[in-house]
């Protein structure tokens, strides 16, 4: 009950502040994954498998019919003739008659030639601890591969998020240069001017007209990494490369809410599919342990037989058979077999444990990191934020400045450049404080 609250209250926690337009490119893109379907048929297969170890608690029953020609082979030799045709010889002299013939002696072939045995074999188990034991050891694999799905979903949620605040970002960067060329221009004009009435040399044309060149060259390559982020992202929800993605610019207006380091750390404890994934292993460990113990100590009953026809040819008559055995085995010795089988899966088991230990401080270690790597982000966007602003305020004074012949005309691509590149850096470390939290969120199961 407590874990449920817990769930609930961190989940409204988290839920406040996410991306509605994202969530739904999210559900898209988990839905139509072909690793996920991969993954479910994993599941589906798993799930079969369970049904496979049920059907050993039923009769098995298997209809067996063969026919035997043969020729040559080993033979055995009967004389019954020199046995039985002396004794013959003697009762017909004794009855004056010929009632009692002479006899050939055989030969018997080892291989049954035109023989038939038609059957019907069934065998029930009446006690094997394999068979339940089975059951259980695939029903943990069935809740493994649930575990390796929920683990490809979180790593397919947060590249999806990571690539829409990569494409957001490399739109920004396009308005940055968009603004700054903008400002250019407007400058190589007003340069224009002045040279034309021979107020400044031609130098800052042609100093403008470099800088514009600059800074489209920087803006192409700006619009091929937007292109390759979009097709990514694309990709990712199974789209078109050049499909129009929405912009949520609610993402401008606010910065994520963030929680205690405990409670990152304890939502990552209830929910990574790892320890989901251990904990089935260990599951599975003790469930083999079980039956090699179970197998150690009793043996395995069942009761079987056969029923149908045998004979030379198909006469049907008097040809008919029927057979019921009762059976046990139980494996005595062999050089203490099961003994080191025990011992080893214990082994197991403990290697299991210390794995789980390791993975909880690691998890632990990956949440603190990546909360301290968000609260840097934070405290960097608002210093980004500081820059623009006094980039802002300076570039306006120098254009002042330059406007009344008080400057010169590089002094203003200077400013106008460290402004240039503070909006770049502050746009990037808005959508940075974003890829952090999706980080943070895979890191902590959320």
């Amino acid at each position: 009950m407590k874990k449920l609250l817990f769930l609930i209250l961190i989940s409204s926690q988290v839920t406040f502040g996410q991306s509605a337009i994202l969530e739904v490119y999210v559900q898209t893109g988990l839905e139509g994954n072909l690793a996920l379907e991969q993954q479910s048929l994993e599941i589906e297969k798993a799930i079969s498998a369970i049904d496979e170890a049920r059907s050993n608690l039923f009769p098995k029953i298997a209809f067996s019919p063969t026919y035997t020609l043969a020729a040559g082979g080993r033979k055995i030799a009967f004389p019954i003739g020199d046995l039985l045709n002396p004794v013959y010889n003697t009762l017909n002299q004794l009855t004056a008659s010929n009632d009692f013939p002479q006899v050939e002696n055989e030969e018997i072939q080892f291989l049954p030639n035109n023989f038939q045995e038609t059957k019907v074999d069934f065998q029930l188990p009446l006690f094997n601890s394999n068979i339940k034991y089975n059951i259980k050891l695939k029903t943990d694999l069935s809740n493994s591969e649930r575990s390796k799905k929920r683990l490809l979903a979180y790593e397919l949620k947060y590249q999806i998020e990571a690539a829409y605040y990569q494409y957001l970002q490399s739109l920004e960067a396009m308005k940055v240069y968009d603004n700054s060329l903008a400002f250019l221009h407007d400058y190589l004009a007003f340069n224009e001017k002045l040279v034309a009435n021979d107020v400044a040399l031609k130098e800052v044309i042609y100093a403008s007209e470099y800088e514009i060149s600059k800074l489209e060259s920087d803006k192409t390559t700006a619009l091929k990494n937007s292109k390759v982020a979009a097709a990514y992202f694309n990709f990712l929800i199974n789209r078109q490369a050049d499909d129009l993605i929405e912009v949520d610019s609610s993402l401008f207006l606010f910065s994520p809410i963030l929680l205690s380091l405990d409670s990152y750390q304890n939502a990552a404890l209830l929910n990574r599919p790892e320890f989901e994934q251990l904990k089935m292993g260990k599951t599975a460990t003790r469930t083999l342990l079980e039956m090699q113990e179970q197998n150690a100590k009793r043996p395995n009953f069942f009761i079987g037989g056969n029923a149908g026809m045998q004979g030379y040819g198909y006469q049907f008559k008097g040809q008919g058979y029927a057979l019921v055995q009762i059976g046990m085995n139980w494996d005595i010795f062999h050089g203490g077999e099961k003994k080191h089988k025990i011992e080893q899966t214990k082994i197991q088991e403990r290697i299991l444990s210390l794995k789980e230990q390791e993975t909880v401080s690691q998890v632990k270690l990956q949440v603190a990191q990546a909360l301290f790597e968000i609260e840097a982000a934070i405290s960097k966007g608002k210093l980004t934020a500081m820059g623009v602003f006094s980039t802002q305020k300076l570039l306006a004074m120098t254009k002042k400045k330059y406007e009344n012949n008080d400057a010169l005309y590089i002094e203003v691509l200077k400013v106008q450049n460290d402004h240039l590149i503070s909006e770049l850096s502050s746009r990037l470390a808005q959508f940075d404080v974003w890829l952090k939290k999706s980080a943070l969120d895979k890191v902590s199961g959320l």
